[in-house]
Protein backbone atom coordinates (compact mmCIF):
# COMPACT_ATOMS: atom_id res chain seq x y z
CA UNK A 1 0.00 0.00 0.00
CA UNK A 2 1.11 2.88 -0.78
CA UNK A 3 0.95 4.74 2.81
CA UNK A 4 3.73 2.07 3.95
CA UNK A 5 6.50 3.67 1.97
CA UNK A 6 5.24 7.21 3.07
CA UNK A 7 6.19 5.57 6.83
CA UNK A 8 9.54 4.80 5.87
CA UNK A 9 10.79 7.51 3.59
CA UNK A 10 12.04 10.14 6.59
CA UNK A 11 13.66 12.92 5.02
CA UNK A 12 13.36 16.82 5.82
CA UNK A 13 12.38 17.36 2.30
CA UNK A 14 9.59 14.83 2.05
CA UNK A 15 8.38 16.34 5.87
CA UNK A 16 8.04 19.63 5.21
CA UNK A 17 6.55 18.54 1.51
CA UNK A 18 4.15 16.90 3.80
CA UNK A 19 3.65 19.71 6.06
CA UNK A 20 2.34 21.41 3.35
CA UNK A 21 -0.63 19.31 3.30
CA UNK A 22 -1.71 21.21 6.36
CA UNK A 23 -0.78 24.66 6.01
CA UNK A 24 -1.66 25.84 9.36
CA UNK A 25 0.69 23.35 10.44
CA UNK A 26 3.90 23.62 8.38
CA UNK A 27 5.83 25.28 10.88
CA UNK A 28 5.37 22.49 13.11
CA UNK A 29 7.17 20.54 10.86
CA UNK A 30 10.44 22.75 10.54
CA UNK A 31 13.77 21.61 12.25
CA UNK A 32 14.74 23.65 14.84
CA UNK A 33 17.86 25.99 15.04
CA UNK A 34 17.66 26.01 19.04
CA UNK A 35 20.35 24.22 20.76
CA UNK A 36 18.73 21.01 21.53
CA UNK A 37 20.19 17.44 23.12
CA UNK A 38 20.20 14.42 21.04
CA UNK A 39 17.36 13.08 23.35
CA UNK A 40 15.09 16.22 22.60
CA UNK A 41 15.70 15.61 18.91
CA UNK A 42 15.17 12.07 18.81
CA UNK A 43 11.93 12.27 20.71
CA UNK A 44 11.02 14.80 18.39
CA UNK A 45 11.91 12.60 15.46
CA UNK A 46 9.52 9.78 16.64
CA UNK A 47 6.61 12.15 17.44
CA UNK A 48 6.99 13.25 14.00
CA UNK A 49 7.15 9.77 12.60
CA UNK A 50 4.24 9.02 14.45
CA UNK A 51 1.89 12.00 13.01
CA UNK A 52 3.38 10.53 9.51
CA UNK A 53 1.60 7.38 10.08
CA UNK A 54 -1.52 9.19 11.14
CA UNK A 55 -1.74 11.00 8.47
CA UNK A 56 -0.89 8.30 5.96
CA UNK A 57 -3.35 6.15 7.54
CA UNK A 58 -6.04 8.95 6.77
CA UNK A 59 -4.84 9.24 3.27
CA UNK A 60 -5.95 5.78 3.23
CA UNK A 61 -9.19 6.10 3.94
CA UNK A 62 -9.98 9.36 1.79
CA UNK A 63 -9.25 7.07 -1.06
CA UNK A 64 -11.13 4.03 0.02
CA UNK A 65 -14.15 6.04 0.01
CA UNK A 66 -12.88 7.60 -3.16
CA UNK A 67 -13.45 4.31 -4.73
CA UNK A 68 -16.42 3.11 -2.72
CA UNK A 69 -17.98 5.75 -4.77
CA UNK A 70 -16.99 5.67 -7.55
CA UNK A 71 -18.06 1.75 -7.78
CA UNK A 72 -21.66 2.81 -6.52
CA UNK A 73 -22.25 5.36 -9.12
CA UNK A 74 -21.11 3.21 -11.57
CA UNK A 75 -23.78 1.02 -10.01
CA UNK A 76 -25.90 3.45 -10.52
CA UNK A 77 -25.57 3.86 -13.81
CA UNK A 78 -26.01 0.43 -15.07
CA UNK A 79 -28.88 -0.41 -13.21
CA UNK A 80 -30.13 2.92 -15.26
CA UNK A 81 -29.12 1.88 -18.17
CA UNK A 82 -30.88 -1.41 -17.75
CA UNK A 83 -34.05 0.77 -17.35
CA UNK A 84 -33.64 2.51 -20.28
CA UNK A 85 -32.97 -0.66 -21.92
CA UNK A 86 -35.95 -2.80 -20.56
CA UNK A 87 -38.41 0.34 -21.44
CA UNK A 88 -36.96 0.82 -25.19
CA UNK A 89 -37.44 -3.51 -25.26
CA UNK A 90 -41.27 -3.13 -24.84
CA UNK A 91 -41.41 0.26 -26.50
CA UNK A 92 -39.95 -1.67 -29.51
CA UNK A 93 -42.84 -4.21 -29.25
CA UNK A 94 -45.51 -3.50 -32.02
CA UNK A 95 -47.69 -6.86 -30.59
CA UNK A 96 -51.30 -7.18 -32.37
CA UNK A 97 -54.07 -6.14 -29.68
CA UNK A 98 -56.19 -8.72 -29.46
CA UNK A 99 -60.06 -8.29 -30.06
CA UNK A 100 -62.36 -6.41 -27.77
CA UNK A 101 -65.13 -8.29 -26.50
CA UNK A 102 -67.51 -5.72 -24.75
CA UNK A 103 -67.57 -4.31 -21.31
CA UNK A 104 -64.79 -6.16 -19.44
CA UNK A 105 -61.17 -5.12 -19.21
CA UNK A 106 -59.31 -7.73 -21.17
CA UNK A 107 -56.17 -6.25 -22.67
CA UNK A 108 -53.68 -4.87 -20.49
CA UNK A 109 -50.43 -2.70 -21.26
CA UNK A 110 -47.20 -4.49 -21.16
CA UNK A 111 -46.23 -5.96 -18.29
CA UNK A 112 -43.18 -3.82 -16.37
CA UNK A 113 -40.35 -5.23 -15.37
CA UNK A 114 -37.84 -4.08 -12.65
CA UNK A 115 -34.33 -5.32 -12.69
CA UNK A 116 -32.73 -6.50 -9.55
CA UNK A 117 -31.62 -3.86 -6.61
CA UNK A 118 -34.23 -1.63 -7.78
CA UNK A 119 -34.83 0.99 -5.20
CA UNK A 120 -38.11 2.17 -6.66
CA UNK A 121 -39.99 -1.32 -5.12
CA UNK A 122 -37.90 -1.26 -1.78
CA UNK A 123 -40.31 -2.29 0.98
CA UNK A 124 -43.04 -3.28 -1.22
CA UNK A 125 -45.80 -5.98 -0.47
CA UNK A 126 -46.38 -8.61 -3.31
CA UNK A 127 -49.76 -8.94 -4.38
CA UNK A 128 -50.02 -12.43 -4.80
CA UNK A 129 -47.87 -14.04 -1.73
CA UNK A 130 -48.09 -10.79 0.80
CA UNK A 131 -44.64 -10.94 1.84
CA UNK A 132 -41.87 -8.65 1.40
CA UNK A 133 -40.48 -7.77 -2.16
CA UNK A 134 -36.47 -7.97 -1.71
CA UNK A 135 -34.09 -8.00 -4.26
CA UNK A 136 -35.08 -9.53 -7.68
CA UNK A 137 -37.47 -9.09 -10.59
CA UNK A 138 -40.59 -7.66 -10.04
CA UNK A 139 -43.83 -6.79 -11.61
CA UNK A 140 -45.89 -3.44 -11.79
CA UNK A 141 -49.68 -3.68 -13.19
CA UNK A 142 -53.43 -4.01 -11.94
CA UNK A 143 -51.86 -1.11 -9.60
CA UNK A 144 -50.23 -3.69 -7.63
CA UNK A 145 -46.53 -5.24 -7.45
CA UNK A 146 -46.07 -8.66 -7.86
CA UNK A 147 -43.11 -11.49 -7.78
CA UNK A 148 -42.99 -12.95 -11.49
CA UNK A 149 -43.84 -16.37 -10.24
CA UNK A 150 -46.84 -14.69 -7.97
CA UNK A 151 -48.62 -13.60 -11.42
CA UNK A 152 -50.76 -16.68 -12.38
CA UNK A 153 -53.33 -16.64 -14.88
CA UNK A 154 -56.91 -17.53 -13.25
CA UNK A 155 -57.64 -19.91 -14.87
CA UNK A 156 -54.66 -22.50 -15.38
CA UNK A 157 -52.89 -21.32 -12.29
CA UNK A 158 -49.40 -21.23 -13.96
CA UNK A 159 -47.41 -17.95 -14.16
CA UNK A 160 -48.16 -14.93 -16.70
CA UNK A 161 -45.02 -14.32 -18.65
CA UNK A 162 -46.37 -12.65 -21.43
CA UNK A 163 -46.32 -9.06 -22.07
CA UNK A 164 -49.97 -9.16 -23.02
CA UNK A 165 -53.10 -10.56 -20.89
CA UNK A 166 -56.58 -10.67 -20.21
CA UNK A 167 -58.37 -9.70 -17.11
CA UNK A 168 -61.99 -10.31 -15.91
CA UNK A 169 -63.23 -9.55 -12.77
CA UNK A 170 -59.93 -7.76 -11.51
CA UNK A 171 -58.04 -11.49 -12.12
CA UNK A 172 -55.57 -11.96 -14.84
CA UNK A 173 -55.12 -14.38 -17.47
CA UNK A 174 -53.06 -15.56 -20.68
CA UNK A 175 -55.16 -14.64 -23.34
CA UNK A 176 -54.77 -17.92 -24.80
CA UNK A 177 -56.91 -19.00 -21.65
CA UNK A 178 -59.44 -16.33 -21.25
CA UNK A 179 -60.29 -16.72 -25.11
CA UNK A 180 -60.93 -20.52 -23.79
CA UNK A 181 -63.06 -19.14 -21.07
CA UNK A 182 -64.92 -16.43 -22.06
CA UNK A 183 -64.68 -15.82 -26.18
CA UNK A 184 -67.94 -17.04 -27.59
CA UNK A 185 -68.14 -20.45 -29.06
CA UNK A 186 -70.61 -20.78 -32.46
CA UNK A 187 -73.77 -23.22 -31.45
CA UNK A 188 -73.21 -24.54 -35.00
CA UNK A 189 -70.21 -25.45 -35.99
CA UNK A 190 -68.48 -25.03 -32.36
CA UNK A 191 -65.85 -22.90 -33.32
CA UNK A 192 -64.51 -19.64 -31.48
CA UNK A 193 -66.99 -17.19 -33.57
CA UNK A 194 -64.45 -14.94 -35.79
CA UNK A 195 -63.56 -11.15 -35.44
CA UNK A 196 -64.55 -8.52 -37.86
CA UNK A 197 -62.87 -6.58 -39.93
CA UNK A 198 -63.35 -3.81 -36.94
CA UNK A 199 -62.04 -6.32 -34.25
CA UNK A 200 -65.37 -6.70 -32.81
CA UNK A 201 -66.81 -10.04 -32.10
CA UNK A 202 -70.05 -10.38 -34.39
CA UNK A 203 -72.76 -13.11 -34.64
CA UNK A 204 -76.32 -13.73 -34.89
CA UNK A 205 -78.38 -14.60 -31.71
CA UNK A 206 -82.22 -15.89 -32.03
CA UNK A 207 -84.10 -13.61 -29.75
CA UNK A 208 -86.03 -16.51 -27.68
CA UNK A 209 -83.33 -19.20 -27.59
CA UNK A 210 -80.40 -16.84 -27.24
CA UNK A 211 -78.44 -19.43 -30.10
CA UNK A 212 -75.39 -17.46 -30.95
CA UNK A 213 -73.85 -18.43 -34.37
CA UNK A 214 -71.28 -17.16 -36.89
CA UNK A 215 -73.30 -14.73 -39.66
CA UNK A 216 -71.89 -16.54 -42.33
CA UNK A 217 -74.43 -19.92 -41.67
CA UNK A 218 -77.17 -17.64 -42.60
CA UNK A 219 -76.14 -17.76 -45.97
CA UNK A 220 -74.29 -21.25 -46.47
CA UNK A 221 -77.45 -23.82 -46.34
CA UNK A 222 -77.18 -24.60 -42.54
CA UNK A 223 -80.46 -26.20 -41.45
CA UNK A 224 -82.88 -24.01 -39.44
CA UNK A 225 -85.95 -26.36 -38.00
CA UNK A 226 -89.00 -25.21 -39.66
CA UNK A 227 -90.70 -25.22 -36.15
CA UNK A 228 -88.74 -23.60 -33.32
CA UNK A 229 -86.69 -21.90 -35.86
CA UNK A 230 -83.34 -23.30 -34.09
CA UNK A 231 -80.16 -23.38 -36.32
CA UNK A 232 -79.27 -26.94 -36.02
CA UNK A 233 -75.59 -27.93 -34.90
CA UNK A 234 -73.78 -29.48 -37.39
CA UNK A 235 -73.28 -33.00 -35.25
CA UNK A 236 -77.54 -32.63 -34.42
CA UNK A 237 -80.20 -34.80 -36.61
CA UNK A 238 -83.21 -33.98 -38.06
CA UNK A 239 -85.79 -35.10 -40.57
CA UNK A 240 -87.00 -33.70 -44.16
CA UNK A 241 -90.21 -33.65 -44.62
CA UNK A 242 -92.29 -34.99 -47.94
CA UNK A 243 -92.52 -31.41 -48.98
CA UNK A 244 -88.86 -30.11 -47.88
CA UNK A 245 -89.23 -28.59 -44.46
CA UNK A 246 -86.63 -29.67 -41.44
CA UNK A 247 -87.89 -30.73 -38.32
CA UNK A 248 -85.19 -31.08 -35.51
CA UNK A 249 -85.52 -34.10 -33.31
CA UNK A 250 -86.95 -32.40 -29.96
CA UNK A 251 -90.16 -31.04 -32.23
CA UNK A 252 -90.19 -34.32 -33.98
CA UNK A 253 -90.93 -35.84 -30.48
CA UNK A 254 -94.48 -33.98 -30.69
CA UNK A 255 -95.23 -33.54 -33.84
CA UNK A 256 -98.83 -34.48 -35.82
CA UNK A 257 -98.11 -36.33 -38.69
CA UNK A 258 -101.94 -36.93 -40.19
CA UNK A 259 -105.25 -35.61 -40.07
CA UNK A 260 -106.60 -39.00 -37.81
CA UNK A 261 -103.68 -38.00 -34.95
CA UNK A 262 -104.90 -34.62 -35.15
CA UNK A 263 -108.84 -35.59 -34.66
CA UNK A 264 -108.28 -35.24 -30.24
CA UNK A 265 -106.83 -32.16 -30.47
CA UNK A 266 -109.75 -30.96 -32.73
CA UNK A 267 -111.95 -31.78 -29.74
CA UNK A 268 -109.86 -30.46 -27.20
CA UNK A 269 -110.25 -27.10 -29.07
CA UNK A 270 -113.91 -27.18 -29.51
CA UNK A 271 -114.17 -27.75 -25.79
CA UNK A 272 -111.67 -24.67 -24.86
CA UNK A 273 -114.41 -22.59 -27.34
CA UNK A 274 -117.27 -23.87 -25.45
CA UNK A 275 -116.03 -22.70 -21.81
CA UNK A 276 -116.03 -19.47 -23.76
CA UNK A 277 -119.36 -19.28 -24.35
CA UNK A 278 -118.18 -19.67 -28.33
CA UNK A 279 -119.56 -22.69 -28.99
CA UNK A 280 -119.82 -23.34 -32.80
CA UNK A 281 -122.91 -24.34 -35.21
CA UNK A 282 -121.29 -26.30 -37.53
CA UNK A 283 -118.93 -28.99 -36.87
CA UNK A 284 -116.26 -28.28 -38.96
CA UNK A 285 -114.01 -31.11 -41.25
CA UNK A 286 -110.35 -30.48 -40.73
CA UNK A 287 -106.83 -32.14 -42.72
CA UNK A 288 -103.22 -32.22 -42.16
CA UNK A 289 -102.11 -31.11 -45.62
CA UNK A 290 -98.34 -30.42 -47.09
CA UNK A 291 -97.11 -27.24 -48.11
CA UNK A 292 -98.11 -27.56 -51.92
CA UNK A 293 -101.70 -28.32 -51.06
CA UNK A 294 -101.64 -25.42 -48.65
CA UNK A 295 -100.61 -22.69 -50.92
CA UNK A 296 -103.28 -23.78 -53.81
CA UNK A 297 -106.11 -23.38 -51.99
CA UNK A 298 -104.79 -20.23 -50.47
CA UNK A 299 -104.43 -18.98 -53.98
CA UNK A 300 -107.80 -19.94 -54.52
CA UNK A 301 -109.26 -18.34 -51.44
CA UNK A 302 -110.48 -14.70 -50.94
CA UNK A 303 -110.90 -14.45 -47.75
CA UNK A 304 -108.74 -13.48 -44.91
CA UNK A 305 -104.93 -11.88 -44.84
CA UNK A 306 -102.29 -14.53 -44.98
CA UNK A 307 -98.93 -14.24 -42.87
CA UNK A 308 -95.49 -14.23 -44.83
CA UNK A 309 -93.45 -16.30 -45.54
CA UNK A 310 -95.45 -19.34 -45.13
CA UNK A 311 -99.15 -19.86 -44.19
CA UNK A 312 -99.36 -22.50 -41.88
CA UNK A 313 -103.41 -22.91 -41.73
CA UNK A 314 -106.16 -21.61 -43.38
CA UNK A 315 -110.04 -21.36 -43.31
CA UNK A 316 -111.86 -21.66 -46.19
CA UNK A 317 -115.67 -20.63 -46.31
CA UNK A 318 -118.07 -19.53 -49.05
CA UNK A 319 -120.76 -17.06 -48.77
CA UNK A 320 -124.42 -18.43 -49.96
CA UNK A 321 -126.91 -15.62 -50.89
CA UNK A 322 -130.50 -16.54 -51.69
CA UNK A 323 -133.15 -13.66 -53.21
CA UNK A 324 -136.77 -13.76 -51.96
CA UNK A 325 -139.98 -11.98 -52.97
CA UNK A 326 -143.75 -11.84 -51.42
CA UNK A 327 -146.37 -10.74 -52.73
CA UNK A 328 -148.59 -8.08 -51.12
CA UNK A 329 -152.13 -9.00 -49.74
CA UNK A 330 -155.12 -7.52 -51.05
CA UNK A 331 -157.22 -7.91 -54.05
CA UNK A 332 -156.27 -9.72 -56.95
CA UNK A 333 -156.10 -6.23 -59.05
CA UNK A 334 -154.25 -4.72 -56.19
CA UNK A 335 -151.74 -7.61 -56.17
CA UNK A 336 -147.72 -5.95 -56.55
CA UNK A 337 -144.59 -7.86 -56.17
CA UNK A 338 -142.32 -6.62 -53.75
CA UNK A 339 -138.78 -5.93 -54.65
CA UNK A 340 -136.24 -8.95 -54.06
CA UNK A 341 -134.16 -8.94 -50.53
CA UNK A 342 -130.83 -10.96 -50.81
CA UNK A 343 -129.73 -13.41 -47.58
CA UNK A 344 -126.53 -14.39 -47.36
CA UNK A 345 -124.82 -16.93 -45.36
CA UNK A 346 -121.42 -18.15 -45.06
CA UNK A 347 -120.35 -21.72 -45.02
CA UNK A 348 -116.98 -23.08 -43.72
CA UNK A 349 -116.04 -25.85 -45.75
CA UNK A 350 -113.20 -27.35 -43.92
CA UNK A 351 -109.95 -25.74 -41.91
CA UNK A 352 -106.56 -26.76 -43.64
CA UNK A 353 -102.96 -27.24 -41.16
CA UNK A 354 -99.54 -27.90 -42.41
CA UNK A 355 -98.55 -31.43 -40.93
CA UNK A 356 -95.43 -32.24 -39.17
CA UNK A 357 -96.24 -29.58 -36.53
CA UNK A 358 -95.48 -30.20 -33.00
CA UNK A 359 -98.69 -30.78 -30.97
CA UNK A 360 -98.55 -27.35 -29.60
CA UNK A 361 -97.92 -25.15 -32.40
CA UNK A 362 -100.50 -27.13 -34.41
CA UNK A 363 -103.64 -26.46 -31.78
CA UNK A 364 -102.54 -22.73 -31.78
CA UNK A 365 -102.97 -22.39 -35.18
CA UNK A 366 -106.28 -24.57 -35.15
CA UNK A 367 -107.43 -22.06 -32.48
CA UNK A 368 -107.05 -19.22 -34.83
CA UNK A 369 -108.31 -20.81 -37.79
CA UNK A 370 -111.50 -21.75 -35.55
CA UNK A 371 -111.34 -18.23 -34.69
CA UNK A 372 -111.98 -17.39 -38.01
CA UNK A 373 -114.80 -19.57 -38.97
CA UNK A 374 -116.67 -19.13 -35.75
CA UNK A 375 -116.46 -15.14 -37.15
CA UNK A 376 -117.91 -16.36 -40.29
CA UNK A 377 -120.77 -18.54 -38.85
CA UNK A 378 -121.86 -16.13 -36.36
CA UNK A 379 -122.22 -13.33 -39.42
CA UNK A 380 -119.64 -10.81 -38.31
CA UNK A 381 -119.61 -8.21 -41.08
CA UNK A 382 -116.52 -8.42 -43.51
CA UNK A 383 -113.96 -6.54 -40.64
CA UNK A 384 -110.66 -5.00 -41.41
CA UNK A 385 -107.52 -7.45 -41.71
CA UNK A 386 -105.44 -5.84 -38.18
CA UNK A 387 -109.49 -7.05 -36.37
CA UNK A 388 -109.96 -9.95 -37.64
CA UNK A 389 -106.58 -10.93 -37.71
CA UNK A 390 -105.91 -10.06 -34.42
CA UNK A 391 -109.11 -11.11 -32.43
CA UNK A 392 -107.91 -14.49 -34.10
CA UNK A 393 -104.37 -14.29 -32.63
CA UNK A 394 -105.93 -13.30 -29.08
CA UNK A 395 -107.67 -16.61 -28.84
CA UNK A 396 -104.48 -18.99 -30.02
CA UNK A 397 -102.94 -17.40 -27.55
CA UNK A 398 -105.14 -17.93 -24.84
CA UNK A 399 -105.02 -21.46 -25.83
CA UNK A 400 -101.51 -21.74 -25.50
CA UNK A 401 -102.29 -20.30 -22.01
CA UNK A 402 -103.97 -22.61 -21.11
CA UNK A 403 -102.26 -25.27 -22.03
CA UNK A 404 -99.53 -24.31 -20.56
CA UNK A 405 -101.22 -23.53 -17.01
CA UNK A 406 -102.79 -27.19 -17.26
CA UNK A 407 -99.49 -28.98 -17.93
CA UNK A 408 -98.78 -26.80 -14.68
CA UNK A 409 -101.25 -28.32 -12.43
CA UNK A 410 -103.67 -25.57 -12.87
CA UNK A 411 -107.37 -26.25 -12.86
CA UNK A 412 -108.06 -23.62 -15.96
CA UNK A 413 -111.00 -24.61 -17.73
CA UNK A 414 -109.91 -25.56 -20.96
CA UNK A 415 -107.66 -28.46 -19.56
CA UNK A 416 -107.91 -31.48 -22.18
CA UNK A 417 -107.98 -35.21 -22.73
CA UNK A 418 -105.58 -35.24 -25.41
CA UNK A 419 -103.48 -33.04 -23.20
CA UNK A 420 -103.89 -35.17 -20.04
CA UNK A 421 -103.25 -38.31 -22.50
CA UNK A 422 -100.06 -36.39 -23.69
CA UNK A 423 -98.59 -35.79 -20.41
CA UNK A 424 -99.65 -39.13 -18.80
CA UNK A 425 -97.60 -41.12 -21.59
CA UNK A 426 -94.53 -39.38 -20.42
CA UNK A 427 -95.16 -38.05 -17.15
CA UNK A 428 -95.46 -34.77 -16.95
CA UNK A 429 -95.39 -32.55 -19.93
CA UNK A 430 -91.37 -32.82 -21.28
CA UNK A 431 -89.31 -29.30 -20.58
CA UNK A 432 -88.75 -28.67 -23.83
CA UNK A 433 -92.15 -28.63 -25.15
CA UNK A 434 -93.10 -26.22 -22.46
CA UNK A 435 -90.45 -23.98 -23.57
CA UNK A 436 -91.20 -24.75 -26.97
CA UNK A 437 -94.93 -23.51 -25.92
CA UNK A 438 -93.16 -20.09 -24.56
CA UNK A 439 -92.00 -19.58 -27.80
CA UNK A 440 -95.18 -19.81 -29.48
CA UNK A 441 -96.56 -17.21 -27.17
CA UNK A 442 -93.55 -15.14 -27.87
CA UNK A 443 -93.84 -15.50 -31.35
CA UNK A 444 -97.46 -14.09 -31.54
CA UNK A 445 -96.32 -11.67 -28.56
CA UNK A 446 -93.02 -10.19 -30.68
CA UNK A 447 -94.53 -10.39 -34.29
CA UNK A 448 -93.77 -7.04 -35.80
CA UNK A 449 -96.54 -7.31 -38.87
CA UNK A 450 -99.23 -4.90 -38.37
CA UNK A 451 -102.16 -7.05 -39.41
CA UNK A 452 -100.94 -9.77 -36.87
CA UNK A 453 -98.65 -8.28 -34.34
CA UNK A 454 -100.39 -5.05 -34.10
CA UNK A 455 -104.02 -6.31 -33.98
CA UNK A 456 -103.04 -9.08 -31.33
CA UNK A 457 -101.80 -6.07 -29.34
CA UNK A 458 -104.71 -3.84 -29.81
CA UNK A 459 -106.82 -6.73 -29.35
CA UNK A 460 -105.33 -8.47 -25.82
CA UNK A 461 -105.70 -4.89 -24.54
CA UNK A 462 -109.06 -4.83 -25.04
CA UNK A 463 -109.83 -7.95 -23.45
CA UNK A 464 -107.32 -7.46 -20.96
CA UNK A 465 -110.12 -4.20 -20.25
CA UNK A 466 -113.32 -5.19 -21.29
CA UNK A 467 -113.47 -8.83 -21.57
CA UNK A 468 -113.93 -11.34 -23.93
CA UNK A 469 -117.71 -10.83 -24.49
CA UNK A 470 -117.79 -7.37 -24.33
CA UNK A 471 -114.93 -6.75 -26.79
CA UNK A 472 -116.51 -8.79 -29.63
CA UNK A 473 -119.89 -7.35 -29.10
CA UNK A 474 -117.92 -3.91 -29.82
CA UNK A 475 -116.42 -5.36 -33.01
CA UNK A 476 -119.96 -6.67 -34.15
CA UNK A 477 -121.19 -3.28 -34.11
CA UNK A 478 -118.68 -1.43 -34.91
CA UNK A 479 -115.72 -3.15 -36.34
CA UNK A 480 -113.25 -2.31 -34.30
CA UNK A 481 -111.74 -2.85 -31.52
CA UNK A 482 -112.86 -0.46 -27.73
CA UNK A 483 -110.51 1.48 -26.40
Amino acid sequence: MGWLSRIFKGSDHNKLSEGHYYKEDAGYYLPSTSGVTNDAWNQSQNQNENEDIDRAIALSLVEETQKANNNVNDYRSQLEEDEQLARAIEQSLNLESPPRYGNENMYQPPIQYFPMGSSYLHNRICAGCYTEIGYGRYLNCLNAFWHPECFRCRACNLPISDYEFSTSGNYPYHKSCYKESYHPKCDVCKHFIPTNPAGLIEYRAHPFWIQKYCPTHEHDGTTRCCSCERMESQEAGYIALKDGRKLCLECLDSAIMDTNECQPLHADIQRFYESLNMKLDQQIPLLLVERQALNEAREGEKNGHYHMPETRGLCLSEELSTFSRRPRLGTTMDMRAQPYRPTTRCDVTAILILYGLPRLLTGSILAHEMMHAWLRLKGYRTLSQDVEEGICQVLSHMWLESELSSASGSNFVSASSSSASHTSRKGKRPQFERKLGEFFKHQIESDISPVYGGGFRAGQKAVSKYGLQRTLHHIRMTGTFPY
